[in-house]
């Protein structure tokens, strides 16, 4: 197993990132997509999270998708040189020294893209923000591809990630990791040769820290523990080692039962096997990665073997380091604590600067009325998974024809203070782009909050509701609430809004 955007101008986000993952949305000057680049190593999860990123990118700035290698894929150096995988994880299963393993290759990407650009002209009619399939294909970078961990040399991939940290927009720089960390690992290296020891080391350095946010999928080689770690312990890292189980290759251990046709053969095939969506791979379809001997779960006998059925979801581990960018109201990139689609993280006690999904991270499930270790990403499945379905749509519908999310805004701002024992009332507005009748609830969001009670809310329907600050509450704690906002179009699409309450 592997594995709205409210963004201020780039000074003011330098600034605010400066101080940590400080609250960004009191100043919404601008609206800025986040900058990104995805690094992957390619396998069946990574091709399938690919293929959703792209019906993404109207969100992101990207600007960098680059090959790289790790514990579970890399390509070799062609010279016939053996390696011995140095991670606890694969040491059991790939015990003996290879050439290569699993490597499908450096097209695949490039292939993908074609596809996009087949139905770029209906996604870019229902969102303008669309890329152009030419753009994307000049990001496409190979970086270090080797070996597990390999990081001795610059690569094109290396290259442009240094090049983008060093550049003059001072605006965070979103680093996924959807395989190894190691040619990130080799530009961060680059940039140490280049300046470590010269007069601009300090401010470089600090220039980096601050642009960088690594968002880990597991650890799958050991560059972050052996280089990044000690040479740049003041990069920012969001570390997902169990919660994007819950889009991966165990969801069904994972996934309540209530959300679970979401995942299943015949809502995939209705919502996502279709048009571009039919180069997504699941269980028992008849696909076979070439270079890939592992990839069987295109066989049905396979599939039955594991208890999933036709056409039900593999795997799309990767996906939570790209969805927590997603501008969907929940504000999730202005904090690894706040929670949203990308999971919900808690401080590391023993690494600083890291954000990690330990017992802190973890969300009551009110079904069960018991913290979860993965319930703070699979609360969100049923709207991920709807998200994804209307976006399947736009490939092949005009606007006229598709859904899209309804649209909310909150009277008086986002960020309020109020002092305990007062009256806080919220109202907010909605309206759907499509005409669709819309339902409105409100919950308080209670583990993203640093107040660590209860508040009563005077309605729960609706777009308006109030509470009283609780007595108890101290100066500087923190109450988050969560409108909820959906459509009836099909598929139901949600929009959020996050109200964050500080006391006085």
């Amino acid at each position: 197993m592997k594995k709205s955007l409210k963004k201020l101008t780039a000074a003011v986000v330098a600034g605010t990132m400066a101080t940590g993952f400080a609250t960004m949305g009191m100043v919404e000057a601008a609206q800025l997509a986040p900058r990104t680049i995805v690094t992957t190593d390619g396998e069946v999860d990574d091709m399938n999270s690919f293929l959703r990123f792209l019906l993404y990118t109207n969100e992101l700035d990207v600007e960098g998708i680059v090959y790289s290698a790790s514990m579970w894929h890399y390509k070799g150096d062609g010279k016939g040189t053996t390696f011995q995988t140095q991670m606890g994880w694969t040491k059991p299963i790939y015990s003996t020294p290879r050439t290569d393993l699993r490597w499908c290759g450096t097209d695949w990407i490039h292939d993908y893209i074609e596809k996009y650009r087949a139905v770029y002209p209906k996604l870019h009619a229902n969102d303008s923000r669309y890329p152009t399939a030419d753009k994307l294909q000049s990001l496409v970078k190979v970086g270090n591809i080797d070996f597990e961990g390999e990081m001795a040399y610059d690569t094109d991939g290396s290259n442009l990630i240094k090049e983008k940290l060093l550049d003059n927009n001072d605006a965070p720089i979103y680093l996924e990791t959807w395989g190894g960390c190691n040619t990130i690992a080799r530009a961060l290296k680059s940039i140490e040769e280049q300046y470590k020891g010269t007069a601009q080391w300090d401010s470089i350095y600090q220039k980096v820290s601050k642009k960088a946010v690594l968002y880990n999928i597991m650890d799958q080689d050991d560059t972050y523990k052996t280089y990044i770690s000690r040479s740049w312990p003041d990069i920012k890292v969001w570390y997902n080692s169990i919660q994007f189980a819950s889009l991966a290759y165990i969801w069904k251990d994972v996934v309540p039962k209530e959300q679970q046709p979401y995942f299943r053969g015949p809502w995939m095939q209705k919502n996502i096997l279709t048009g571009y969506g039919k180069a997504y791979m699941t269980y028992g379809d008849g696909h076979h990665l070439t270079g890939d001997p592992e990839d069987t779960f295109g066989q049905p006998s396979v599939a039955k073997e594991k208890g999933y059925g036709m056409y039900d979801l593999i795997s799309e581990g990767d996906s939570p380091s790209f969805l927590y960018l997603v501008d969907n109201g929940l504000r999730s990139y202005e904090s690894p604590a706040y929670g949203g689609w990308g999971g919900r993280f808690s401080p590391c006690m023993s690494t600083k600067n890291v954000w990690e999904d330990n017992e802190g991270s973890w969300d009551v499930n009110p079904a069960t009325g018991e913290r979860e270790k993965f319930y703070a990403q699979t609360r969100w499945g049923q709207a991920i998974q709807n998200d994804f379905a209307a976006r399947v749509q736009w490939t092949q519908k005009d606007p006229k024809d598709a859904n899209h999310a309804p649209e909310v805004s909150v009277a008086g701002g986002l960020d309020r203070t109020a002092a305990p024992g007062e009256t806080v009332t919220i109202t907010a507005t909605a309206k759907d782009p499509d005409g669709d009748k819309l339902t409105s609830s409100w919950m308080q969001y209670q583990e993203a909050g640093t107040y660590a009670g209860k508040v009563k809310l005077a309605k729960t329907n609706g777009l308006t509701t109030s509470f009283t600050m609780p007595k108890d509450i101290k100066k500087g704690e923190t109450i988050h609430l969560i409108l909820t906002v959906t459509d009836s179009g099909t598929p139901a699409l949600t929009h959020y809004a996050r109200v964050i309450v500080t006391a006085k």
